[in-house]
């Protein structure tokens, strides 16, 4: 009975021991856990909402802005905040690719969250890791879901410019490239309608969306898909030739700082502002117009999935375990 009891409490210690280990170490064999930070950094959540929500209270696009790096740093590569790096003698980073030049914004929010983190717990959070939470704190301030987000990434040491160029969704990507692109690093057509949706914040500028206005595809006329009424308003806003970045037009002018299923409505009425927006609902025999309609029609289905889609996009080719670093500056590897 006794010898019972020893050998069961043993079973119990071992049991804990190695819980510990993986919420310090991140898991079995390097993987992403909800709580990896417990014991090593356990207000890392909080440190990073506080200075989301002081960024965003100053300015509203920074909720669109942090939630687009952390799609832009996953879809090269891996999430991996290579998006983060800066140009050195030896690496040339992802910032001045097309997609990224010139309209990338937040790096100052993330910096300044890594600061903070490193005074409370020094080399011990990624940069990855805080584009994920920083994407996520921004979806719940404009209103939308808030999920559980994996943590232990480990970040880069290198960038591609040429992989962000080749691998970024551009705004007159057809829907046969979108699927293509998406499927590529593991997410299917539904991943790619319900991730678009973030397009219900945030605004473009008129070089991302002017081709659209005049003479789309050589037609010297404007793109048939686009409603009458937004196609005088964008037209007024940006005249032919008009590629300012500082010319701005809401993704979703509808509700425009919200994070709601208005989005998928405006393709519904012919409303995307992009090209490749509204290729997933009007495209012929679209394979994800089912999913605009769905999610048009049911908000809180866009609520549901948004989250899971999120953390399916956040998983992809992580570092974790022993590969990659802890930068001390998200800017630069060690």
């Amino acid at each position: 009975m006794e010898k019972t009891l020893r050998a069961s409490l043993c079973v119990v210690v071992i049991a804990v021991l190695v819980g510990v280990l993986q919420n310090v170490g991140g898991g079995a064999n390097g993987q992403l856990v909800y709580n990896f930070y417990r014991y090593s950094c356990p207000y890392v959540e909080n440190i990073a909402l506080n200075v989301v929500r002081s960024a965003v209270q100053n300015d509203t696009r920074m909720v669109a802005s942090l939630l687009r790096l952390h799609f832009h740093d996953c879809m090269v590569n891996g999430c991996d905040a290579s998006v983060l790096l800066d140009d050195t003698d030896s690496i040339t980073g992802e910032k001045g690719a097309l997609p990224n030049l010139n309209s990338a914004r937040g790096f100052e929010v993330v910096d300044t969250i890594k600061t903070a983190l490193e005074n409370s717990c020094n080399a011990t959070v990624s940069c990855a890791d805080i584009l994920a939470l920083a994407a996520r704190d921004s979806v719940y301030l404009s209103g939308g879901p808030y999920w559980q987000v994996q943590l232990g990434r480990r970040d880069g040491t290198t960038a591609s410019k040429s992989a962000a160029n080749a691998d970024i969704p551009s705004p007159i990507e057809s829907l046969d490239s979108l699927i293509s692109k998406f499927q590529g690093v593991g997410l299917s057509v539904q991943d790619l309608v319900v991730l678009s949706g973030a397009h219900t914040i945030g605004r473009a500028h008129c070089g991302t969306f002017s081709s659209r206005l005049f003479n789309f595809s050589n037609s010297n006329s404007p793109d048939p898909t686009i409603q009458q009424s937004l196609l005088q308003d964008l037209q007024s806003l940006c005249p032919d030739g008009n590629s300012d970045p500082n010319t701005l037009a809401p993704l979703d002018p509808v509700t425009k700082d919200k994070f709601d299923n208005v989005y998928f409505r405006n393709l519904q009425n012919n409303s995307g502002l992009l090209q490749s927006d509204q290729a997933l609902f009007s495209t012929t025999n679209a394979s994800t117009a089912f999913f605009v309609n769905y999610y048009g029609s049911f908000p809180y289905a866009f609520s549901r999935d948004f989250p899971t889609s999120m953390v399916k996009m956040a998983n992809i080719s992580v570092h974790s375990g022993s590969d990659g670093e802890i930068r001390k500056n998200c800017r630069f590897v060690n």
